[in-house]
């Protein structure tokens, strides 16, 4: 008995030895930190029930494990969204998905995070990677992001490595034409943020204009029951109209790191959290804002952090 005991606690600190790495790979595929989570709870139930001691390399096992339950949810939320139940934009499109953020104050470092978002995930990539079919986004991440060769990956989506890298190479593009790589110095970033609010404050649209890329995108998500503030504006005019218009809630506006980049957490008098708004930018230029404003998302985020300034 003690020796099952023994073999079960040997097991389990296994297991959280790889549970970061497993963490991130599960929150890229899904762009969910609660799914993230129940998808490992489901790989640890089946490593649990599975004689893995003929298995050489256990953190490439447990990453297949996860991957292949990560592709499970992502098909059966391909499913949901075919039937349609999501709201519409103002074309009759679905309106966009925000993935859950992940928050911290500027300054503040989250080791768990930076484990997370040691490849600079941002917000806007993550919302692209949504657009990506479910075998696109597994083959974009297992290989684009943590190396698996496409030999491992074919398996999993039942293609050939071929097909695999086919796939990988098709998500790679939808990539880099939607969501450029943001400037590395966060000081810069927090500029062209800071800029943009003073402006939409003052109500200054030349000044927010200037501040934003020509082809500058905006993706906005308000949730299900809120299906017209779930759009997408593009072009540096359209959105720097939107932003005026925002102008009153800018002193609301508390910095924050949303991704590892330049963001706001907007919050109220009240206390209540009213958005959470991710830039990116390149060359001093905001090329993207996603917003969530999702009432129900919002409210089960934890902004203690950003509550007292």
């Amino acid at each position: 008995m003690d020796d099952a005991v023994d073999e079960k606690l040997s097991r389990a600190v296994l297991f959280e030895e790889q549970r970061p790495h497993l963490r991130a790979v599960a929150y890229r595929m899904l762009g969910s930190i609660s799914e993230a989570e129940d998808a490992l709870q489901e790989a640890w139930l089946r490593y649990d029930r599975t004689d893995t001691a003929e298995v050489e390399n256990l953190a490439g096992w447990l990453t297949t494990v996860v991957s292949r339950v990560c592709l499970n949810l992502l098909r059966a939320r391909a499913q949901r969204r075919e039937e349609p139940l999501e709201p519409a934009g103002p074309g009759g499109e679905p309106g966009p998905r925000i993935p859950d953020p992940l928050l911290r104050r500027e300054g503040v470092v989250d080791p768990e995070q930076e484990v997370m978002l040691a490849d600079s995930v941002g917000l806007a990539l993550m919302v692209v990677m949504e657009s990506l079919s479910p075998a696109e986004r597994v083959a974009f991440v297992l290989h684009d992001m943590f190396a698996v060769p496409f030999d491992e990956i074919a398996p999993l989506i039942e293609k050939t490595a071929a097909a695999t890298r086919q796939l990988a190479s098709r998500a790679r593009r939808k990539v880099q034409g939607q969501a450029p790589a943001p400037d590395p110095d966060l000081g810069r970033q927090r500029v062209a943020v800071d800029a943009f609010f003073a402006a939409a404050r003052n109500g200054d649209l030349g000044a927010l204009v200037a501040v934003l890329d020509p082809d500058v995108v905006l993706r906005s998500d308000g949730g299900v029951g809120m299906a017209r503030h779930s759009v997408v504006l593009s072009g540096s005019a359209t959105v720097a109209g939107q932003a005026v218009l925002w102008g009153k809630l800018s002193p609301f506006a508390r910095p924050a790191l949303i991704n590892g980049t330049a963001g706001a957490v907007v919050i109220g008098d009240n206390g209540r959290a009213l958005s959470i708004m991710a830039f990116t930018v390149v060359d001093d230029a905001i090329v993207a804002i996603d917003v969530l404003t999702d009432p129900e998302r919002l409210a089960a985020l934890d902004l203690s952090d950003f509550r007292d300034r």
